[in-house]
């Protein structure tokens, strides 16, 4: 890890809610500044800086739409400048891809457009972002891509989803190749079934639903944001360094 400052800075995209809220939260939680990203929640967002604040961090939000690739050189210059004014610094130790969204729709009924939007923000955003942020992470840093527990088990009407995912595994372990040599390690996080507004907040809102994951899961529940977001402050902050290249999937054992 790279020592030369006191401080820590992470950025966490689409962490104006949600599953990246917590991450945030709980980095801050554990002395690392957060530059956190929004694609429309300004208002969510800034509601994070202040509770991150709150715990005595520091903490800046930037726009960014993870499916656009086209606007991550202008990104990437908002990174920076707001490193040089905010830290008086040109690097950060902590990447987090976690924006994302869901498209439900079988095979037979998944459009052009729907399929291209979940390879758009998950799998091309992920390389992409990274690619254009990587002079920015700091040499010994940590990245960390957000997978699925849909990547190795099954459910209806998550195709194009899920084979995003499962693109952002493989990536993962050529980023791992490719950013070894500069001591950066990366690996995936992948949640299971976890009660949020995601696929508009099914799992969370309807009992039956929520009912029958819970009796798949070995833990005997569905996660919530903050179950996850620990995880992911362990493995950025912790002693897990040396993990690199794996897909970490916690989902509380949710079908064995």
């Amino acid at each position: 890890m790279n020592t030369t400052h006191t401080n820590r800075i992470a950025l966490v995209t689409g962490a104006s809610r949600g599953i990246g809220r917590s991450h945030a939260l709980q980095l801050a939680a554990r002395g690392v500044d957060v530059i956190l990203t929004y694609l429309n929640g300004e208002d969510q967002a800034a509601a994070v800086i202040k509770q991150i604040e709150a715990l005595g961090r520091r903490a800046v939000a930037l726009r960014l739409d993870v499916g656009a690739a086209g606007s991550f050189d202008a990104f990437a210059g908002n990174v920076r400048e707001v490193l040089k004014q905010v830290w008086q610094r040109d690097r950060f130790d902590y990447l987090v891809n976690n924006a994302g969204g869901g498209v439900y729709a079988t095979l037979a009924d998944t459009t052009e457009q729907q399929f291209d939007l979940m390879i758009d923000t998950h799998l091309k955003g992920t390389f992409f972002l990274t690619q254009k942020l990587l002079p920015l992470v700091a040499d010994g840093g940590r990245i960390l891509n957000t997978s699925s527990g849909l990547t190795r088990f099954t459910a209806n009407g998550y195709a194009a989803y899920a084979a995003a995912k499962a693109g952002v595994d493989v990536l993962t372990r050529y980023m791992a190749l490719e950013l070894g040599p500069r001591g950066i390690s990366v690996n995936a996080i992948a949640p299971g079934a976890t009660e949020t507004d995601f696929g508009g907040g099914a799992l969370r809102d309807d009992a039956a639903l929520n009912t029958q994951f819970a009796g798949m899961t070995a833990l005997g529940r569905n996660a919530v944001p903050d179950d996850i977001g620990g995880v992911v402050a362990a493995l950025l902050t912790g002693d897990a360094g040396w993990i690199t290249g794996q897909r970490i999937e916690a989902s509380g054992g949710l079908l064995l």
